[in-house]
């Protein structure tokens, strides 16, 4: 994990990570084999396929399974181009008997729709499907809200919703499906989605009838539970779009200032540097389609949504390579920003060459932008 959250000058419960409104401690005790730029693709991979040689930094453990271990992988953040090959190759070698993947992160099912094969042994579920975001829950102003002295949401809905299920079951009883057909009910709203996404669910189906002990161990303290159908945990009566995470901090960090305050007039220009550069990417996101596809066109191909079972991109280096020159130009995407993926992803598939995306990005943006949302102080997003 980065590890940038306990010691975090803006916790307002320093050294200490609670992701329930009324929860324990969950940070104490967690191993750290990799922090900070430690936790990059490099060694994520690395790690998967077991190979220590390929890992730098951290404590250079990876995970050196064999042919009869089951694996588990949770996955939170945004990108992931690669891993299906890492997976793959991963199998070529017989080095798992069959692996579970959950990812967290919006248009998670980007990943694996189209790629993910059927028959290689690894059973996937997501957050949200390819086209829509992901939603934080506990978040300040919604209920159930956080304690009163955090601004911030504590934890994703989705990422909630099976850890959650897993503390109050018998895992050694509780399949793969029966999970998922709870997080997917708790993540949708009780299926009214409107605010809450949709679960999917990807690759060896067959693995559905497995127990979750076999990933993710069992408390004994359940061990005499008895699994119901209905989901026994409670719904969320509201969430928080992912997109709009970063947005709800600013807004109830600035709210909760004493007026006048140098914080509260600190707290003022972040929370407009967020909303401009929000209107900044939109804008040259939109700028960019009119340019390329005319202005009657361009909404349409940048909002184009493949067929269900086809990848979200023909060539992901293309993706990679408009990204960078988007960014370059324009600034940081950021969190809010990763919105767009699909309309460079649409660009890429139409044919534009990322050396043309350089031009007309530039023609878009006379100039990158200065604040704190610039890809100076960000970084690139691919």
């Amino acid at each position: 994990m980065y590890d940038d959250i306990a010691h975090n000058l803006e916790n307002p419960r320093p050294g200490v990570i609670i992701n329930h409104p009324q929860g324990g401690d969950v940070y104490a005790g967690v191993p750290k084999d990799y922090t900070g730029k430690e936790v990059n693709v490099k060694n994520l991979f690395a790690v998967l396929l077991g190979d220590k040689t390929a890992v730098s930094g951290g404590s250079g453990k990876v995970l050196d399974s064999g042919p009869n271990d089951h694996i588990f992988v949770f996955y939170s953040d945004h990108g992931g181009p690669g891993v299906i090959d890492v997976l793959k190759k991963k199998h070529a070698a017989g080095t798992y008997k069959s692996l579970v993947f959950y990812l967290e992160a919006c248009e998670a099912g980007s990943v694996f729709e189209g790629l993910l094969p059927n028959d290689i042994g690894v059973y996937a579920t997501t957050a949200s499907n390819a086209e829509e975001s992901s939603w934080g829950t506990y978040c300040p102003g919604e209920y159930p809200s956080p304690p009163p002295e955090y601004d911030t949401c504590l934890g994703d809905l989705y990422s909630i919703s099976w850890m959650e299920d897993s503390d109050v079951h018998n895992l050694r009883t509780e399949s793969l499906k029966q999970q998922y057909d709870l997080v997917k009910k708790r993540t949708a709203a009780q299926n009214s989605y409107s605010y809450g996404s949709h679960v999917m669910q990807y690759g060896s189906l067959d693995l559905n009838a497995q127990q979750l002990f076999l990933y993710i161990g069992s408390n004994p303290a359940n061990k005499n539970t008895t699994f119901v159908e209905d989901n026994s945990l409670p719904s969320f009566s509201r969430a928080v779009n992912q997109r709009d995470a970063d947005l709800v901090y600013f807004w109830h960090k600035y709210r909760k200032l004493a007026e006048s305050s140098p914080e509260k007039n600190d707290a003022r220009k972040q929370l407009l540097e967020m909303m401009s550069h929000r209107s900044h990417i939109d804008n040259s996101v939109e700028l960019i389609g009119n340019l390329l596809f005319g202005s009657a066109d361009g909404p349409m191909v940048l909002k184009t949504v493949r067929p269900a079972g086809e990848p979200l991109v023909d060539d992901w280096s293309c993706l990679k390579s408009t990204v960078r020159a988007f960014e370059s130009q324009c600034g940081s995407l950021a969190q809010y920003g990763m919105k767009h993926m699909r309309s460079f992803a649409n660009i890429c598939n139409a044919g534009v060459l990322p050396e043309a995306m350089v031009k007309v990005a530039a023609q878009a943006c006379k100039s990158i932008p200065t604040n704190p949302w610039s890809a100076t102080h960000k970084g690139f997003s691919a």
